[in-house]
This record gives structure tokens, C-alpha cells and sequence, in this order.
């Protein structure tokens, strides 16, 4: 990964400035968007139509050169479907959605219309969260994505974090969750983990504590997938079990799908186009929340 190539790049950055500075210019929300000049939706892997009108679909656009620079071409097959913009608003008006922007209550995809819902506290359970109604709970006792962490009370040791997804209804079935962790050690250097923290099917993390792939049902040649595989909804409760309550941190959700069919594998299908052996055919559609951070009492 190249430095600052990453979202997250830029909120371990803003830890660092907080320390120096006071404040943290990088606490931002995520959204997703497509990157299309065509006046059409092209979040869709199955409905993408290219990132300009030169890029349209055919069986000619995986091998096309998109752009020129200097040496460098930019081949069609490396675009990205992507992606969306998700918020979390009292009601649908212009001012609550608005408002919900505001306070980074919102999220991203990757195209797909995943639900998913992140609330940071010091107190949740399991209890809370199969209550079928778990947003009362993050409500009431902790903060939503976007969030800062409130003041921890006496007796709590660490953060617990509530997440929840439900699948888009025509999407793929869940992969896992994911959480992912950034902070600063006190040396003043950012550090970052990623947590599985609840997964779909048989599986355990190995030894190294890395989790298994789940495994994949895409016909490539079909350009389809089953939903054999996976998890309509997934939820836990996950306490941090490496917190430390000197260190400034943030912490947001990944929600990850099984492999579908990727848009090159649309194109193979609809139009015999050729696709280069080097472009991914399957893909992983996925939803990132806004963070939640943490900040040491002084």
C-alpha cells in the first residue's frame, strides 16, 4: 500500500495533527460515488457503462486504452463499477438528510445496497443486539458511525462496538464483518489492524489468526453466482481486546460480500469480448461505515 493511498491513511494522519494541533482536520465521514463523465449510473458490475462515452460497453472496451499518460496507458479492464453514497437520516427530507451528513452518520458501497449499522459505546451486549431493534440501544447508549466515543465510565476497560448488516435483497450473501482499527503509539507513530469479528459458515481462524476464504459459486463463463454460500445477515457485539486507554483511535466496520461475477465477466458473456488473463473476473462488493473515535481523557 502506498502512503496516503488509502482512506485510512488520512485518519491515522489526523491523529498525529490532533496531538500537534489540537484538532483533527481529517475526522471524516465515507461515502462511495462513481467517477463516470456520462450522466449515467454505473455503480452496477452487471449495468456499467464506462467511465466515459469512449468506454461504453463492447467487446472491444477491456483492451482499450482509457487514458494516456506520458508511458503509462490505463487499459478498459481496470476501471472500477463503483460506487455509493448510503446515509442514515431521521427522514427522507432535504433537511434531515442533510443534517445526517453533517453529523457523518452515512456510509459507502462498492455498488451494491448493503445495510449496515455501527454504534460505539462502553456497554453493549448480545442482548441488545438480538433485540431485533438494536439502533434504541446504540442510540441510547453510545454513538452512531461519525461518532466520538463518550467518556468511558467508572469500571469500563474497553470499547464495545455493535454492528449489524442485511444484504441487498438481489445482492450477494455475506463473506464477514470486519473491523478495522487506526492509533497512535507513544512514540507518536499511527499503527492499524484489521479484526474479523464475525463471519459466515464453518470457519476459524488459523493459526496466525488469518480467516479462511469462504469460497466462491461464480460461473465465470455464465456470468452468475448462488447464494449457497454465505450469510443473508450478520451481527455481533466486539469488545477491543488490545485497547489501550492512552492511545487516540478510530475504529470503523467492513462489511464484505462472496464473489460475484465482476463486469469483465458481463462483457466475456454479452459480447465474446476478449479480457486480458491479468484482469480480476470475480469481485467482492463490500460497505465501509464512517469511524468512531476515541480520544484519551486528559
Amino acid at each position: 500500500m502506498l502512503a496516503g493511498e488509502y482512506a485510512r491513511e488520512a485518519l491515522k494522519r489526523g491523529l498525529q495533527l490532533e496531538a500537534r494541533l489540537g484538532t483533527n482536520p481529517y475526522k471524516f465521514g465515507m461515502i462511495g460515488s462513481t467517477d463516470s463523465h456520462t450522466s449515467l449510473a454505473t455503480a452496477q458490475e452487471d449495468n456499467f457503462f464506462g467511465k466515459h462515452s469512449g468506454t461504453e460497453p463492447g467487446p472491444e472496451r477491456p483492451g482499450h486504452i482509457v487514458g494516456q499518460f506520458g508511458d503509462v496507458a490505463i487499459l478498459g479492464w481496470e476501471q472500477a463499477a463503483s460506487g455509493l453514497a448510503a446515509v442514515w437520516a431521521a427522514e427522507n427530507t432535504r433537511e434531515a438528510i442533510f443534517d445526517a451528513f453533517e453529523r457523518k452518520e452515512v456510509y459507502a458501497t462498492t455498488g451494491s445496497r448493503i445495510g449496515v449499522r455501527f454504534f460505539g459505546g462502553w456497554d453493549y451486549t448480545v442482548e441488545d443486539l438480538t433485540s431485533r431493534m438494536p439502533a434504541f440501544a446504540g442510540y441510547e447508549r453510545g454513538v452512531p458511525m461519525g461518532g466520538n466515543l463518550p467518556t468511558a465510565p467508572e469500571g469500563a476497560n474497553a470499547p464495545t462496538f455493535m454492528v449489524f448488516a442485511l444484504k441487498d435483497p438481489i445482492g450477494g450473501n455475506f463473506d464477514r464483518i470486519q473491523i478495522v482499527k487506526g492509533w497512535m503509539n507513544a512514540d507518536g507513530e499511527t499503527e492499524e489492524k484489521v479484526f474479523d469479528v464475525v463471519w459466515a459458515g464453518d470457519r476459524a481462524p488459523d493459526a496466525e489468526g488469518k480467516l479462511p476464504p469462504i469460497g466462491s459459486t461464480v460461473e465465470v463463463e455464465r456470468a452468475t453466482w448462488t447464494n449457497t454460500i454465505g450469510a443473508a445477515e450478520l451481527g455481533t457485539v466486539w469488545t477491543d481486546p488490545e485497547f489501550d486507554p492512552t492511545q487516540p483511535s478510530f475504529y470503523y466496520a467492513r462489511v464484505i460480500e462472496i464473489p460475484t461475477p465482476r463486469w469483465t465477466a458481463y462483457d466475456a458473456f454479452r459480447f465474446g469480448a476478449e479480457v486480458p488473463d491479468e484482469s480480476p473476473m470475480t469481485t467482492q462488493e463490500r460497505a465501509y461505515t464512517s469511524p468512531i473515535w476515541y480520544t484519551p481523557q486528559m
